[in-house]
């Protein structure tokens, strides 16, 4: 008879038990039960070496996955995750395959799960963001086309002093050209700041930044000491509007990231700033980035050609313009009255074309600070269209 399937483990007790008894040759049992005399061995085998347990079914699934990971390779992936708690398997993959080019390593879901099953995943709370409405801010094609500034939220160091990082980065290459553990926002420490970039990187042909202090102010012209010294050097200023962060998206990822070199923060600003620097470094030169191909920033960066002049350029302006010097106050004398233009070009020349009948735009350098309308007593902002 055949293995009866509700009771097989039964049916398989019976016959070794009819084998040990001796009473019935085997390959008449064999024939009984109607299975082969090898498999009636195997299974007196089973008996012998492991008892009543022997008899039960075994999973036929092998040992070994033909494309499991080896242990070598897991225990790369593992020790990676560890040197880098904060990088996600894309990354980690991305890293290893770089230094180990003829690894074949596997999928980044087969790398998560076995980062799962070591324990060393957290779940990420999923975030919601909204759209972008970019309007006409401008879309980096190039490196140093558009320069992306921005002060990350405030800490208390472990001297309780505060630390306030200003972050300039490249809005194409996402190259991270300057990160400073400043103390506040205060335009002066900004300006040693970018100084020291445009003589280390060149200028960027725009500068984008949110319109809060040092880079903009609530005037009717927006314009900082810091703004009108980036326009005087023949760099574009864009800002983003009021309320709508994510026009500066890729910058503002950028801050959750930078959160690794705060947790826990430094015990004092020169600690801080080495880790600062460390992570400009590696950020730069080694860490993938998903938006690159998984490469570093560094592999799409490259220098601006425009050098930072030793003096500032006079601005040069049409013969037709009335040009005018800005006092200390920040007005200009303009058709018999006087007219507030921004402090922050308080001893500068600006120069006024026609816009409209009675109305007067007013420029410093390329920049449009503002227009003068009839009986106006300062600028009116210019909205973009």
């Amino acid at each position: 008879m055949a293995w009866i399937e509700a009771s097989v483990v039964a049916q398989r007790a019976a016959f070794v038990a009819a084998v040990m008894s001796g009473e019935t040759p085997m390959n008449w049992l064999c024939a009984d039960y109607g299975i082969s005399r090898k498999t009636g061995y195997k299974w007196l085998e089973r008996y012998a070496a492991e008892g009543a347990r022997g008899l039960l079914d075994r999973s036929r699934a092998p040992k070994r996955h033909g494309r499991a990971t080896s242990a070598e390779i897991a225990e790369a992936i593992v020790e990676m995750k560890r040197a880098r708690p904060y990088w996600g398997p894309r990354k980690l993959l991305a890293r290893l395959a770089h230094i180990y080019p003829d690894t074949a390593w596997p999928s980044h879901s087969t790398a998560s799960a076995l980062l799962k099953q070591r324990g060393l995943t957290t779940r990420q709370r999923r975030r919601r963001h909204a759209f972008a409405t970019p309007g006409r801010l401008v879309m980096p094609e190039r490196p140093n086309q558009v320069w992306s500034v921005d002060h990350k939220g405030w800490v208390r160091l472990g001297d309780r002093t505060r630390c306030e990082p200003l972050t300039v980065s490249c809005g194409f290459s996402r190259y991270l050209i300057a990160l400073s553990g400043t103390t506040g926002t205060d335009a002066r420490q900004a300006r040693t700041v970018f100084e020291r970039a445009f003589a280390e990187h060149g200028l960027p042909e725009i500068i984008r930044s949110d319109n809060g202090a040092p880079f903009a102010t609530a005037s009717p012209s927006g314009l900082t000491a810091l703004s009108a010294w980036w326009i005087s050097l023949g760099v574009a200023i864009e800002r983003i509007a009021p309320g709508k962060p994510q026009q500066n998206g890729r910058h503002e990822r950028f801050h959750l990231t930078l959160m690794e070199t705060l947790r826990p923060p430094a015990a004092n600003r020169a600690q801080q700033q080495k880790r600062f620097d460390a992570f400009r470094c590696d950020y730069n030169e080694t860490r993938p980035h998903e938006a690159l191909g998984q490469k570093p920033p560094a592999s799409a960066w490259r220098p601006s050609p425009r050098q930072m002049p030793r003096r500032i350029p006079e601005p040069d302006y049409a013969a037709a313009a009335a040009v005018r010097r800005v006092r200390s106050n920040g007005e200009i004398r303009w058709d018999g009255r006087l007219v507030f233009v921004s402090t922050a070009l308080a001893g500068r020349f600006v120069a006024l074309d026609e816009a409209a009948a009675d109305a007067a735009m007013v420029r410093f350098y390329r920049h449009r600070v503002g227009l003068i309308a009839p009986a106006a007593v300062k600028v009116s902002p210019i909205h973009p269209g």
